[in-house]
């Protein structure tokens, strides 16, 4: 019996060798989907980045890390994406027992009652003086399929590429995460710095309507003067709890990021304190597919989907099947161990081929072929996205920095305004409305630098983020 199998064994593999080959060709990454340069990047070889630092190490703010750290370890997306990992990981290893034999243990007991009137019935009755019959059977069975076309081999490059990209899901999942942490605290410092400058512009309404009442008591202004002048503080004073609101609210989201209820955060940073840096390495496009998650996720689909293509097509051809049993066999449980004479074997071995079902089978080839070209269109979508994130990056820094300059240069214009003015007023020099109109422009000027600057950090994490910073 041994001889037989391992007969059978030794024919499969000698086919496997022989016939063994690519039922398919992979398609490879398409290496023109990358552009030369970035937009409004000077031409250079030089492929280090940003990215390539580590996310502890291009946030130095206290806080930020402190957020960041909470949100990576705490955040439920990402503890999601984890346990996707896992479960992919569990399926790849599984697919490695594909090309391995299923081995079974059985035990089998039957009782058969033919009727007495017929032949089999009557035959019993003649030879073993009884009316039925018993067959107590066990033994191990064995079924192996011989892997010919290289389906099990696909099967098993298709499930490490599917576990791999769960990885690459997540660290795409965290490039945003950190991204959206740090830019959620830039806002935050933006808004404490716009609320201080409503109070000190609330201030400096309350001491300009103290004078102009001052000058109504000595009839150099009348009633409206004083009218427009309440106005203009009540709407400086409007600002305030309108900002304290979208503190509150921006406090709420950073807790939802960082798993945590909603509860206030502490910043010991101000935004004025906070240094714009000017590190913008960005390397070369086609170093995204290694430090971008989400590229590197689609290049992993494409292979995946070659796998598939390879899988269904060798469903095309004919399919090798071994199969086995050894074991004891009797009609009597006395005898049923009773060895070498219940000992029993059979093999088999055979080569199934699809004849009818085989426009469906081809149908399925057909649909992984589409499958594929459609994941190569992905691949070139994702690359695509990722050049114009970077691109877009890097243009807000330059131009930031220029309407940052122009702004500083306003806001301190309005200042020496607003003193000129003042002055000239007590002097009775100039009309109250001056007065009024500088301390207004003044107010919504300092409130835009403090926005342009919180522009101007979001911008370099968008670059971080946009060139596969953040999650190392």
């Amino acid at each position: 019996m041994k001889k037989y199998i391992t007969k059978i064994v030794m024919i499969a593999l000698l086919i496997t060798t022989i016939i063994s080959c690519k039922v398919s060709k992979d398609i490879e990454t398409p290496k023109d989907a990358f552009p030369e340069n970035f937009r409004s990047a000077s031409v250079s070889t030089d492929t280090t980045s940003i990215a390539d630092l580590e996310w502890k190490n291009f946030f130095t703010e206290k806080d930020i890390v402190q957020l960041i750290d909470s949100a990576v370890t705490r955040n439920n997306d990402l503890q999601i994406a984890t346990k996707n990992i896992e479960i992919a990981q569990y399926r790849f290893t599984q697919s490695k027992w594909n090309n391995v034999p299923e081995v079974n243990a059985f035990v089998n007991a039957s009782i058969n009652r033919p009727s007495e009137n017929s032949f089999t019935g009557m035959n019993l009755n003649q030879f073993l003086g009884k009316q039925y019959v018993e067959d107590y059977s066990t033994g191990i069975s064995l079924s192996w399929e011989a892997d010919i076309w290289g389906k099990i081999k696909n099967q098993k490059k298709g499930a490490f590429a599917t576990y791999l990209q769960s990885e690459e899901v997540k660290k795409a999942l965290q490039t945003t995460i950190v991204a959206n942490v740090s830019k959620g605290y830039y806002n935050l410092l933006m808004l404490d710095a716009q609320l201080e400058i409503a109070k000190q512009n609330l201030k400096l309404n309350d001491s300009t309507t103290n004078i102009i009442k001052l000058k109504y008591d000595a009839g150099q202004v009348t009633t409206l003067a004083i009218q427009q002048s309440e106005a203009q503080k009540l709407n400086a004073a409007q600002l305030i709890p309108l900002l304290e609101q979208n503190i509150a609210i921006q406090e709420n989201a950073l807790s939802v990021l960082t798993g945590s209820f909603p509860n206030s955060k502490t910043r010991t940073s101000r935004l004025s304190t906070i240094e714009v840096k000017n590190n913008t390495a960005i390397g070369i496009p086609s170093a995204l597919v290694s430090r971008r998650p989400d590229v590197k996720s689609a290049e992993l689909a494409l292979q995946a989907a070659n796998a598939n293509v390879g899988i269904t097509k060798a469903n095309l051809y004919p399919t090798l099947k071994i199969t086995a049993q050894g074991g004891l066999n009797s009609f009597e449980t006395s005898s049923w161990f009773n060895v070498p004479a219940s000992l029993f074997g059979t093999a088999l071995g055979g080569l199934t081929q699809p004849l009818l079902n085989n426009k469906r089978v081809r149908t399925q080839y057909n649909i992984a072929k589409a499958e594929r070209e459609k994941a190569v269109l992905n691949f070139r979508q994702a690359v695509l996205v990722a050049v114009s994130e970077v691109s877009d990056a890097l243009v807000k820094v330059e131009k930031l920095e220029q309407q940052e300059s122009f702004l500083k240069e306003r806001v301190k214009t309005l200042q020496q305004a607003i003193k000129n003015a003042n002055l000239l007023f007590k002097n009775g020099m100039a009309e109250y409305l001056e007065v009024l109109s500088a301390q207004s422009n003044l107010l919504q000027s300092e409130l835009e630098l403090a926005n342009i600057k919180r522009e101007q950090l979001a911008a370099r994490t968008d670059l971080y983020r946009a060139l596969g910073g953040g999650w190392k």
